[in-house]
């Protein structure tokens, strides 16, 4: 009889990896091999087994399948599974890119893309709520939400619901990265010059006529094509990072996304940011703390190109996280070897990110085996 294989030797490896920081080029190096060793997720989207809340919501007219969230699943049999919401743009997918295999490592891997043409915040809602209760119920899991600009928005939005009616999701933990959870955090001044390069990008959609000239969707486009190329021109950085191949395939699924954003999802999806309460809001209607799982809440060192000064957001998390995660980490990302951590840089600022995120997960790995005991 043949020996069974085994990936022992290459899990202690990866064992090893999350209690240290080896170079990029040789990070970059295990990764890409580890891609070899097993398959890239492939295949139809992830379709949940309950998906009552969003047939719910479907059959009842509130919104149609063009507005429902494609979720992609990496599968893995590790513990704590990972949800990911990500920001305007890129999708989920593209966002971790780069952390993909260590998040997976940890369990399986739910990215959550919005649709390209609709978006609706009940459906999206539903949808998640569907979720975690399947990995609850099938798997006996709670995930871990890690959310991504934008994505916080909607993640801090769906908690307050959830505590509006007086439950709270069954979560292992919370991930918030560079929070926008609402217009002012933009716009601090929604008939001032916008000063951010988002701000720019979302302002036409707010005005008060309620009209969008197509074309402004257009400048969207390039403005977020410029955000991300802006990124991607240290080539010598990135050279450490990634190959010169995933580069490629990451530039080009995130310009795929830019561009096929039609006019009614770019619409939408900021609409729904306008629905969105200021944090501060949540004190006077009695509805915190939100979540009792650990919290690992991230702001980089030079947000000022996308959050405007003055976030209502990021001054209530600064002066209050624990009343809103009581369990909850505040932290800085910085890079004291190069250029400054940018907004939600996940991707070309990898390697500032990770350890922290390490650190996080490993707290929360030793929490699950205290609790067992």
């Amino acid at each position: 009889m043949m020996p069974s294989l085994t990936f022992s030797p290459v899990q202690s490896w990866w064992v090893q990896l999350d209690r240290l920081t080896p170079p990029p080029a040789i990070r970059t190096l295990l990764r890409t091999a580890s891609y070899q060793l097993r398959l890239a997720p492939s295949g139809p989207p992830f379709e949940p087994i309950i998906r009552q809340r969003q047939d719910a919501v479907l059959g009842g007219g509130q919104a149609g399948p063009h507005q429902r969230a494609t979720i992609v699943r990496d599968f893995s049999r590790g513990p704590v599974p990972t949800i990911v919401l990500g920001g305007f743009v890129p999708d989920a997918s593209e966002a971790v890119f780069l952390l993909r295999d260590y998040l997976r490592r940890q369990g399986s891997l739910y990215c959550v893309n919005y649709p390209r043409h609709g978006f609706h915040l009940e459906l999206l809602f539903a949808q998640l709520d569907d979720l975690v209760e399947e990995l609850a119920l099938r798997y006996g899991q709670r995930p871990v939400i890690f959310a991504v600009s934008f994505g916080v928005g909607l993640l801090l939005e769906w908690l307050r619901r959830h505590r509006v009616v007086g439950g709270s999701p069954a979560l292992r933990g919370v991930v918030l990265v560079s929070p926008v959870a609402c217009v002012e955090d933009l716009l601090p001044n929604a008939s001032a010059k916008p000063t951010t390069l988002l701000g720019r990008a979302i302002k036409p959609y707010l005005e008060p006529d309620g009209v969008v000239d197509a074309r402004l969707v257009e400048k969207s486009r390039a403005i977020f094509s410029k955000m991300f190329e802006a990124g991607a021109q240290n080539r010598a950085a990135l050279k450490g990072l990634m190959t010169a191949g995933e580069l490629q395939r990451l530039r080009t699924a995130v310009l795929s996304t830019i561009q096929g954003i039609d006019y009614t999802g770019a619409c939408e999806r900021v609409q729904s940011l306008r629905r969105m309460l200021p944090p501060s809001a949540y004190f006077q209607l009695e509805l915190l703390p939100l979540c009792d799982a650990p919290t690992l809440i991230l702001y980089t060192e030079k947000e000022d190109a996308v959050i405007a000064e003055g976030s209502p957001t990021r001054r209530a998390l600064a002066a209050a996280h624990r009343a809103y995660f009581p369990q909850s980490d505040c932290r800085m990302v910085c890079n004291p070897q190069g250029a400054p951590v940018q907004h939600a840089s996940l991707i070309f600022h990898y390697t500032n990110f990770l350890p922290i995120l390490a650190g996080f997960y490993r707290r929360i790995r030793t929490r699950r085996e205290q609790l067992a005991a």
